[in-house]
């Protein structure tokens, strides 16, 4: 019952969603009210894949067996990524 595991957010002062939430504020601030976004997933995802990635690489000393596991995703996803970013 007690055994719920705590995400790495829960532990953080400044929990992720939290600098998320504030960084979508000031980009949906900053724009012009004439000019609708479009494709903001994409656009947050090519921001936040590549520095995620390489970060969790260095963790793993580029083991990517161990990385997809830090990740939650197939290790032929990640290399697929890896690729995709141009990211060794």
């Amino acid at each position: 019952m007690g055994n719920k595991k705590k995400s790495f957010d829960s532990y953080s002062k400044s929990p992720l969603k939290e600098e998320v939430r504030k960084a979508m504020k000031r980009y949906f601030k900053q724009l012009d009210q004439n000019n609708i976004p479009i494709d903001v997933y994409q656009l947050v995802l090519n921001e936040i894949e590549p520095p995620l990635l390489s970060s969790v690489m260095k963790f793993s000393n580029n083991n990517q067996s161990k990385a997809s596991k830090v990740l939650g995703i197939n290790r032929t996803t990640l290399r697929t990524k890896l690729k995709k970013y141009d990211i060794k």
